[in-house]
């Protein structure tokens, strides 16, 4: 890895079950590869996961995007859909949007944000309803 780092960027859509969790598992694999400790890459991959079913369930669709340097990774997940109206309701530990059809497929239990907030060193999220929401999370390795 140059001290520049590598940048990715993967495409997200609504609904799309078959591809969910594929971004999450390359940039998993290329963490293992350039040799980041388990426990972080642990936590990023649970992060990452949790941000691209909220993208697939929840959005019209968006982007991942991964900037890895030597001692950081930054993900931001950017979509467009109908946004957080209340972000401080949505990131209560089993508050959930999902519709039952989504929940009935093991998915919904409200845990995503928490659980991004928990794994990450920083986390912010702004949503604007009727645009969209924006999730950027930083890791230090």
């Amino acid at each position: 890895m140059s001290e520049q780092g590598v940048n990715l960027e993967f495409t997200l859509a609504k609904y799309d079950f078959d591809g969910a969790g594929q971004a999450s598992s390359k940039l998993k694999r290329l963490l293992q590869q350039i040799g980041v400790r388990p426990e972080v890459i642990r936590r990023i991959a649970v992060s990452a996961y949790e941000a691209e079913m909220n993208v697939i369930i929840h959005s019209q669709g968006g982007k991942m995007l991964a900037v890895i340097t030597p001692g950081q990774t930054v993900l931001e997940f950017v979509d467009s859909g109908p946004g957080i109206a209340d972000i401080e309701k949505a990131m209560t530990e089993g508050y959930s949007t999902a519709p039952d059809h989504i929940r009935e497929k093991g998915f919904g239990a409200g845990m995503g944000l928490p659980n991004m907030k928990r794994c990450a060193d920083q986390f912010d999220i702004s949503s604007t309803v009727g645009t969209g929401t924006r999730i950027k999370m930083s890791f230090n390795h």
